[in-house]
């Protein structure tokens, strides 16, 4: 499983299981807002340990945890895109063709 659609469903799926989890708790289900609020800070969590990584910080098993916080960011986007029925597949790529272009100027 290593396709960007294959990611995205993965993503979606855990997010459906979060979603059942908060309802069995008695928790409201995660919206748009709550998915962006825990991208938020989950990129404040991936901060820190850049900064352990540049010797700012002291903070045990830096690289551990920081494979572990891209790979929340990147939970984040792809759900919150999934919300928004965003294609990242499509957008990234054509981004990345417009950055170029734009460099190649």
């Amino acid at each position: 499983m290593s396709d960007f659609k294959d990611l995205q469903l993965r993503a979606v799926e855990v997010r459906q299981k979060y979603a059942e989890y908060n309802k069995k708790n008695g928790n409201d289900k995660w919206g748009g807002k709550e998915l962006a609020m825990g991208f938020v800070g989950d990129v404040g969590d991936l901060v820190k340990l850049v900064m352990a990584k540049e010797n700012l910080r002291k903070i045990d098993d830096a690289d551990i945890k920081m494979a572990h916080e891209l790979s929340d960011c990147l939970w984040s986007l792809l759900v919150i895109a999934d919300k928004y029925n965003v294609d990242l597949d499509t957008s990234f790529h054509k981004t990345m063709r417009e950055l170029e272009q734009r460099i190649a100027s």
